[in-house]
Order: C-alpha cells, then sequence, then structure tokens
C-alpha cells in the first residue's frame, strides 16, 4: 500500500479527533525506542532540546523514558513550564516529577552520543530567531564534531512539513521519527537534505479512517498490475511505436537519447522526427531507430508521441508542436516544448482544450515559465506549483527536481523518492520522455505511465550509485540499460 501523505492542517484534525489518546506519551515512547538504538556511545550522555511547544512534550516524554533506561541526558529548555500547552506542561511535569531536570543553555563542554531536535517541529512557519536559532546551529555543529547521530522530532525545527522549504538555521537532521503519518515536506525539496533517514510512527491510530490522505508517496505497487510477462505470440506490432520530436541543429543528442530509452523500454518501434537540416542517416550506436525528417514523423503509424528533446524555439518548431498538440496520441511535452507553450498563447488554449490529457515534465525553471512566476516561488511550494500548472494546462504533471511532484488534472499528487544527485547532468530529462512514452506507447494508462516512468528513472540511477557507478559522473546514458533491467525484473515479478 501506498504512503500516504498528510499537510500539517490534516494533521491538527486527526489529532483533534483523537484528543482523548495519549499521543504525546505515545510519540515520546516511538522516539525513546529509535534513540536508544541510536545512542551507541553510552559513556555520553543525550543531549536534548526542548522548546515552547508540543513538540517540547515530546521531547520531555522521551527525556523522562531514557533516564529509565539509564541514559545521562542533558534537557535544554528556556521556556516557562506553566506556558506550555496542556499535554506538553503534563509532559513536563512528569518529567521533573521523575527526577529529571532542566537548563537554560547547551553547555559549552563535553561531548554527546546523540542530539535529540525537540524545539519546533511542525510549530514554526518562519525562519527561527534568537537564542533557538543558536541553538539550532549549535547543535548541527556539534553534531559533526562528535560524528553523533541527530533525531528530529516530527520535523526538523527550521523546516516546512508542508513544502520542504528550509528556513535559516534548519536542523540538519540524520534521523526524523516523524509522528501520525509522512509529511511532504520531508520528501521534496530542502527535506531530504535535512530529515536523513525517516520512519513513521502512527502511534496506534488509523489516520486513512480520520482524514483522507493529502497526497501518496510513489510506490511500485501503484503501477504492478502494467508490468506483465510478455505474451509468447508476440510481434513490434504487440507493442506500439513511440514517436520523438526534436534534434534542431546542435542538439540531436537528446532525441537520441530519448529514442535509445523509449527502445530498451520496450517501444516496438521507435521513430525520431529531427529538425536538424542536415541529420545523420541514422543513430551509429542504435541503429534500430528510424529517423524521419520532422514533418514526416506525423505520417508514421505512432500511439505515442513526446515533443521537446532538443526541440529548439525556432518557428518551424513551434508548428509542429501546434500539429501534435493537435494530434488524439498519447503526448508527453519536455524541455523546449514547454518554453513554447509558455510563450504562446494559443499553444496553451489548444493544449488545454485537448480531449485526453497530455503529459508534461517540466523542471523547475520550466514550471516558473508556465506559471508566470519564479523559480523560487516554484521550489517554496512544489506540489502547489505543480496542481497549478495541472489545473491551468489540464494536464497531468511531473514537477522535477529532488522529490519529483506528480499532479494529476483532477488534483491528485505523488511524491517520488527515488533519484539521487546524480541525476543533475545534461539528458537526463530526454531519458525520462523517453521511458514514458515507451510505456504510453504499450498503450499503459496515462497516469501510470507517468508514474513508473519518474519511479524507474530515478530507482535505474540508484541502483547504479549502489553499484559504485556515480553519483559523480553519472551520465544520463548510463541509466538506460539498467532501468531496461529494473523494468524486465518488474515484468517477470
Amino acid at each position: 500500500m501506498a504512503t500516504r501523505l498528510y499537510r500539517s492542517t490534516s494533521l491538527r484534525m486527526i489529532e483533534a479527533l483523537n484528543a482523548g489518546a495519549p499521543l504525546m506519551h505515545r510519540a515520546g515512547a516511538a522516539a525513546a525506542d529509535w534513540a536508544t538504538q541510536l545512542a551507541t556511545q553510552r559513556e555520553c550522555p543525550v543531549l536534548i532540546l526542548a522548546g515552547p511547544g508540543n513538540n517540547g512534550g515530546d521531547a520531555f516524554e522521551a527525556a523522562r523514558l531514557l533516564r529509565e533506561r539509564f541514559f545521562a541526558t542533558c534537557v535544554v529548555f528556556a521556556g516557562d513550564p506553566l506556558a506550555l500547552p496542556p499535554d506538553a506542561a503534563a509532559a513536563c511535569k512528569r518529567f521533573s516529577d521523575a527526577g529529571g531536570t532542566t537548563i537554560g543553555a547547551i553547555p559549552d563542554s563535553g561531548r554527546w552520543s546523540l542530539i535529540i531536535d525537540g524545539l519546533f517541529g511542525l510549530g514554526l512557519g518562519r525562519a527561527p530567531a534568537g537564542q533557538y536559532a543558536e541553538w539550532i546551529a549549535t547543535a548541527n555543529a556539534l553534531a559533526v564534531r562528535d560524528t553523533c547521530p541527530l533525531l528530529a522530532l516530527d520535523c526538523p525545527s527550521g523546516l516546512d512539513a508542508d513544502t520542504g522549504r528550509a528556513f535559516s538555521p534548519c536542523i540538519r537532521a540524520s534521523h526524523t521519527i516523524t509522528f501520525i503519518g509522512a509529511k511532504p515536506g520531508l520528501l521534496t525539496a530542502d527535506g531530504p537534505d535535512h530529515c536523513g533517514e525517516v520512519r513513521v510512527a502512527e502511534l496506534d491510530l488509523s489516520p486513512s479512517t480520520d482524514v483522507p490522505a493529502d497526497g501518496h508517496l510513489v510506490s511500485a505497487a501503484d503501477f504492478a498490475t502494467h508490468a506483465r510477462p510478455r505474451p509468447l505470440n508476440s510481434h513490434k506490432g504487440s507493442f506500439g511505436s513511440a514517436g520523438i520530436l526534436g534534434g534542431a541543429p546542435s542538439m540531436v543528442g537528446a532525441a537520441f537519447l530519448a529514442g535509445r530509452a523509449a527502445l530498451k523500454l520496450g517501444a516496438g518501434r521507435v521513430y525520431i522526427g529531427l529538425l536538424d537540416p542536415q541529420p545523420p542517416a541514422c543513430d551509429l550506436l542504435q541503429p534500430e531507430l528510424m529517423l524521419r525528417r520532422s514533418q514526416a514523423l506525423m505520417q508514421a503509424e505512432l500511439t505515442a508521441l513526446a515533443c521537446g528533446p532538443g526541440l529548439g524555439g525556432s518557428l518551424e518548431a513551434s508548428e509542429l508542436l501546434e500539429t501534435a498538440i493537435a494530434s488524439v496520441l498519447p503526448l508527453l511535452l519536455d524541455a523546449d516544448a514547454l518554453n513554447l507553450v509558455a510563450s504562446e498563447g494559443n499553444l496553451q488554449v489548444a493544449l488545454a482544450s485537448r480531449s485526453n490529457p497530455a503529459i508534461l515534465t517540466p523542471h523547475p525553471a520550466e514550471a516558473a515559465r508556465l506559471l508566470e512566476s519564479g523559480t523560487a516561488e516554484v521550489q517554496g511550494d512544489r506540489i502547489a506549483a505543480a496542481l497549478e500548472i495541472a489545473e491551468r494546462y489540464r494536464c497531468h504533471v511531473a514537477l522535477k527536481g529532488c522529490g519529483t511532484v506528480i499532479a494529476t488534472v483532477d488534483g491528485r499528487w505523488w511524491i517520488n523518492s527515488t533519484g539521487n544527485p546524480g541525476m543533475a547532468t545534461a539528458g537526463m530529462g530526454d531519458v525520462l520522455s523517453g521511458l514514458i512514452v515507451a510505456l504510453l506507447a504499450q498503450g499503459w494508462p496515462v497516469d501510470a505511465a507517468l508514474r513508473a516512468g519518474v519511479y524507474l528513472h530515478g530507482a535505474a540511477a540508484d541502483r547504479l550509485v549502489t553499484s559504485g557507478v556515480g553519483p559523480i559522473g553519472l551520465t544520463a546514458g548510463e541509466v538506460i540499460d539498467t532501468a531496461r533491467l529494473i523494468f524486465n525484473e518488474w515484468s517477470a515479478a
């Protein structure tokens, strides 16, 4: 079952519906259990930072339980116990009644086996200030100095749990235990850099029975029914014909990368329509690809079409794109095709008027052009940006980047967790286009093809890194064969 994702508003609703349950005690117990595993240097104490809200209450519960397990603890708390929210105040009292004490500042000396961040969690939507900002910076530095784990409770302090935007300063945790349900901000934008390993503690609740999930994490189970072994009685026509439109002068390689990916992910035929007026006669590395003049591509009997890899911004490119959008083919637009759509109102109208939604795969700068905004605004709330593009253009969207966000026309969204920094290199988007159009050509539903292509793309890059290829120096072309291997594993399973 796909991991459910909840925004803070939904989590508050779940908490309110379960107000009678001892949620803070359960959260502290879950935190203490993981802390017990992480604090391996028992000769050094655990440093616990407790904030002025309910996240501080979670920290007090964890501290009390760690003391019961004979861990030496140092709890730093600068607030007024009487000003804490009721549940947190009760947790603080239980800690004090058990003999626990607090100090008002992080000690200047001593080494730590573990640092626990219980400052703000979900409770901060702005940059930390004052002594709390100093504590965050100090905690990050101490974790590096002592090479000890830094465990964040619910969400690293300074990180927006809804969007993944990291304020400055922000806890850079090695581990995050998040409560009730997973939060989207832990998985996209700055989140993965600040959360480390994430575990979900549901606190003995069933969140989905109380409040529907806002989104989901992409899972291979989402599209498992579409990845099947091929019938023995097959021929190349059984698996569709993918078209790639692109390859303007000096950018033929982009179209070739997309075509190679489409071919190796199982499209029966792959046609490439090149805009270069002096195109190569064939792809010497992949002679199975069938090259056409750009105008002749649409005359092939295609079952899906990708436009954009190396397309350029010429008048010819614009006219060809208009023809492609007007077709009834399953359609993917990337790269220069997106830039043309962003700059030409007639293309926008045509795209939004299609009877079958197309797929758009922008990176943040391309998304900003589509929204007539800035890249910072897109990255500030990647989910909202993807949903807005989907609604405005009536298309399914994959907003690429750390934690690619997938949004559909009907308002559903997912976050993809596969992939790594080695993918930040030229040609990766072209390969993704080829993978997705291959699935479309083989008859996959549009939303399943989009999620599967994005997930597979990242999974292939991850496997390469695991095997020692990258992340530094990983190339787009290397991902293709590994994607084929993984896809065949799925189909065999």
